[in-house]
């Protein structure tokens, strides 16, 4: 399938043609319109799960989860992307704000279309087992899975960006230098002569610095550069071996500073590949928090309806004792 030409289900393209997502991405084409797909997708989908989550207890509960859950993952990313983009900044990578919504996108648009196909296996638990506990421990290991893979695609378009030097831009240059330098011809290496035994018309190897001395066919002296005289420990040849004036031996040391970067070698991973497993952290962190302010989202049978509880406690010493009830 064509990056340019749009699905009718946003997620079947990001999952067919994810090479296209992300070169879309990079090139800044027509993010708009994709983004604004992936948002209308990700929160239809998301308001479908949260309707089964809220069926557990009544279906006025289902209407409320279903507004909630999409609310969830938007605001987490409003709070979260600017992060992101000015951290990205700060360590020198060339993203613009398009590009970083459109890769988190990608992210919660993959998430909510597995949460989604999970619907009919949580929808199937609540008839048969309509257990609280392990209805909430259920869906909650189903968002874990759902939000892990899509944080997965959200790490690979990352690192295709990185290899488009939106990362780390001098990286990038110094590796295609590196590259053209190691197709450049290398110069012809002169025979090494004994001096002494050397005709007037080929070169001889004497002192760096010292000028040559040839004889002219009229009598006449005359002197030009001499050739370098490149050590044994730095081009491996015998000693005796000369290179013309400026012509740098491939093995010579390079002056203090300058840091070779050899073809096929591993390039250095930038700060903000480093950086955004740090924000993954941090947008879980927030997400959970998020979470457990918006709760309820099941819907103890045990108490009445409400919109919103009272903030006590935190997301994971819930999961804990809920697992302890078991």
């Amino acid at each position: 399938m064509s990056g340019d030409l749009p699905s009718p289900l946003v997620i079947e393209r990001i999952l067919r043609d994810r090479e296209g997502i992300w070169q879309q991405i990079v090139a800044e084409r027509d993010l708009n319109a994709l983004t604004g797909r992936m948002l209308a997708s990700s929160a239809v989908a998301l308001a479908c799960y949260g309707a089964v989550l809220g069926f557990f207890h009544s279906p006025l509960m289902a209407l409320t989860s279903a507004l909630k859950l999409p609310l969830l993952f938007l605001v987490t990313l409003a709070i979260c992307l600017p992060t992101l983009y000015l951290f990205n900044l700060v360590f020198g990578a060339r993203l613009s704000v398009r590009q970083s919504l459109a890769l988190v996108m990608v992210a919660i648009t993959v998430t909510a279309m597995l949460a989604v196909a999970f619907a009919p296996i949580s929808l199937f638990f609540l008839i048969t087992a309509p257990d609280y506990g392990f209805f909430k421990l259920l869906n909650v290991a189903i968002l874990t899975l759902s939000a892990l893979v899509g944080l997965r695609f959200l790490t690979s378009g990352m690192q295709v960006l990185n290899d488009h030097g939106l990362l780390a831009p001098e990286a990038a240059r110094a590796k295609v230098e590196a590259q053209d330098d190691a197709q450049a011809p290398v110069p012809a290496v002169p025979a090494a002569v004994p001096v002494g035994a050397t005709p007037a018309a080929e070169p001889v190897a004497v002192p760096a610095g010292a000028p040559a001395v040839e004889s002219a066919g009229n009598g006449a002296v005359t002197t030009a550069p001499a050739p370098v005289h490149v050590p044994q420990q730095w081009s491996g040849q015998p000693v005796g071996t000369s290179f013309p004036p400026g012509v740098r031996h491939p093995g010579q040391q390079r002056p203090w500073g300058e840091r070779p970067i050899r073809p096929g070698q591993p390039t250095q991973r930038p700060a903000s590949m480093n950086l955004l497993y740090i924000w993954i952290l941090l947008f879980g962190f927030v997400g959970t928090q998020l979470g457990w302010t918006l709760r309820p989202f099941f819907g103890d049978p045990g108490q009445d309806f409400s919109f919103f509880r009272s903030i006590d406690g935190n997301f994971y010493a819930e999961i804990l004792r809920t697992i302890a009830n078991l």
